[in-house]
């Protein structure tokens, strides 16, 4: 087994539930091979306190979470990125800034929970589902032997992965 640590960064629009989400679960669960980010081509500044919630009770620290813009990880000093994720139509249709490395990418949609009106309940009902859509497609990408398939096999397989639906449940 390789000693490869993967970045990967995590895009969507604001930065504040779906990305931030995907950046929790991947940095808990992904055993030390991967180091997650998040980012926004929009960042709102701040991030919903439901996706917060979420990354708290998987152990994630609150403190590590913040709205933040893509273009922080275009930078010369920014981290390297071995592959760049979006998980909202809409940060996938936005022209991204160029990343160094060529990173491999991938678009996995998920229905936005932020946006989902009506009381607390429903909200978090609506995190819960979605966060476990995001852990269903991260623990996928997080079992991948990356370091015996070749960068066209990733891709492939990383893209299947965001076409293939995830329950509804």
């Amino acid at each position: 087994m390789s000693d490869k640590v993967y970045n990967v960064l995590f895009l969507c629009t604001h930065n504040s539930a779906r990305s931030i989400m995907a950046e929790a679960l991947l940095n808990t669960i992904g055993r030390g091979r991967f180091r997650a980010y998040s980012a926004g081509s929009q960042p709102g500044g701040k991030v919903n306190p439901f996706a917060v919630a979420k990354a708290v009770a998987i152990g994630y620290p609150a403190e590590n979470l913040r709205s933040k813009s893509w273009d922080e990880f275009a930078l010369p000093n920014a981290p390297q990125m071995d592959f760049i994720i979006t998980v909202c139509d809409n940060a996938a249709g936005e022209v991204c800034p160029i990343w160094p490395g060529q990173p491999i990418s991938a678009h996995w949609g998920f229905a936005d929970p932020a946006s989902v009106v009506g009381g607390d309940d429903v909200k978090r009902a609506a995190f819960n589902k979605i966060f476990r859509q995001i852990s269903t497609r991260i623990s996928i990408f997080a079992n991948m032997p990356l370091e015996k398939l070749e960068k066209a096999a990733i891709h492939r397989e990383l893209k299947n992965i965001g076409e293939n639906p995830v329950s509804p449940a």
